[in-house]
């Protein structure tokens, strides 16, 4: 487990920053905290793969048919008429015969089967007509058609992974086409998690009068396993200085990232921050982002230390936004978010100037068939159900102040923020 430097999140400024001015800081100062490790190909997918991938084979190896149907050359064919030709060989898929066709004659082959010498074309069967031992092919079809060439989906020697990508099912796919049992990957990030409160209690307790059942947890939880991460849940510690120290202290020897939410503000009963700053190099980032401040970045032990917000909304954001980039980073992950999807506004709205604000919305098919975004009715960074009964979040600019109407916004749907 690698350690960073203590001034590892030390913004150039002590304004405001973009979330793009974060995701520098962090691509800039942060490195990979976690070693290689080689698994199986079928334990691989949604692992970060350590390494260029370099095709040791061509796909396919060979020139092969697309399609059930006759083989032939094409400058057999009549141009503008019909062609007759006798049927001479057949080959099916994993024929190891090396076929030449012979001129003037057609070759019965079926899908991913080798093509046989001098041919070209590959008709589909269901557009043939045989009689006789012979096959009536239409005429119009072009040179080439239905014929798989060696090496057009990759070629040998070709880059095709490229190492710091998350492993979804069509890369191990790839991966296994070319012969790969098993690849190089990252361990994944193991990351600890942690609530303080005495107002809080853990779902499947009774409560008492002034406390309420902790939800952030759960969320991050969810959160931490969709971007790879293995968690160690260290549950809901008290406000009692002295025993939020004493886990923080153990979190950071195990693991890679200390992730907690709420108790780092300056109210009095807010120990987290104070317990960092006692024992870590503590960095308070203002973010102008809304809902999602404040963030607490520390150092702690090497171990960086994460605080978010304590209400549900905001921690969400600024997971999907910020914490999802360090984790990529911690994971030697290439990551980049995904564009935003244009969409046309069916709401108003107005916000100040200088901070990115995300409004919950859900996308609905306007009349004319334009993808329209509905905003939720309520945008309160407390209010959970905003994220279940939405389906993404529209992203306004720090120069943008008001929407109308009609207006084009940027879209991104929950589905991809993971």
């Amino acid at each position: 487990m690698a350690q960073l430097s203590n001034d590892c999140f030390k913004p150039g400024s002590n304004g405001s920053m973009s979330i793009e001015e974060g995701l520098a800081l962090i691509s800039e100062r942060v490195r990979t905290a976690v070693e290689i490790e080689v698994v199986p190909l079928e334990l691989a997918d949604g692992r970060v793969l350590a390494g260029d991938v370099i095709a040791p084979l061509s796909l396919p190896g060979y020139d092969n048919s697309a399609v059930d149907g006759w083989a032939v050359r094409h400058a057999d064919l009549h141009q503008g008429r019909e062609t007759v030709l006798p049927v001479g060989v057949r080959i099916a898929a994993g024929d190891p015969a090396d076929h030449e066709l012979g001129r003037g004659e057609a070759a019965r082959i079926f899908t991913g089967a080798r093509m046989p010498r001098g041919a070209d074309t590959v008709f589909m069967q269901e557009d043939v007509r045989e009689e006789n031992g012979q096959v009536l092919l239409p005429a119009g079809l072009g040179h080439g058609a239905n014929r798989r060439l060696a090496g057009e989906d990759i070629a040998l020697g070709a880059p095709a992974l490229a190492g710091g990508t998350r492993l979804r099912p069509q890369h191990v796919a790839l991966a296994s086409a070319l012969g790969f049992a098993e690849l190089p990957v990252r361990r994944r990030l193991r990351v600890a998690l942690l609530a303080s409160g005495d107002e809080l209690v853990a779902p499947g307790h009774p409560l008492g009068s002034g406390a309420h059942y902790e939800s952030n947890r759960a969320m991050m939880r969810g959160l931490l396993g969709r971007a790879g991460c293995e968690v160690t849940d260290f549950g809901i510690l008290g406000d009692d200085p002295e025993t939020l120290e004493h886990a923080i202290l153990s979190a950071t020897e195990a693991h890679d990232l200390v992730l907690t939410s709420g108790g780092v503000s300056m109210g009095e009963e807010d120990h987290t921050r104070a317990v960092v700053e006692r024992i870590g190099t503590l960095v308070q980032w203002r973010l102008a982002i809304k809902p999602g401040r404040p963030i607490t970045m520390a150092m702690v032990g090497g171990t960086p230390f994460v605080g978010l917000p304590g209400n549900p909304v905001a921690v969400f954001v600024t997971f999907t936004q910020v914490v999802r980039g360090l984790i990529a980073r911690l994971s030697g992950e290439d990551w980049t978010p995904e564009p935003l999807l244009a969409v046309r506004a069916a709401f108003s709205y107005r916000k100040r100037a200088g901070r990115r604000e995300f409004v919950r919305v859900s996308i609905l098919r306007g009349a004319d068939g334009v993808a329209e975004a509905m905003l939720h009715p309520r945008e309160g960074s407390g209010a959970i159900t905003s994220l279940t009964e939405s389906t993404g979040l529209v992203e306004l600019a720090e120069s943008c102040t008001e929407v109308a109407p009609g207006d084009l916004v940027g879209y991104r749907p929950y589905s991809e923020l993971f």
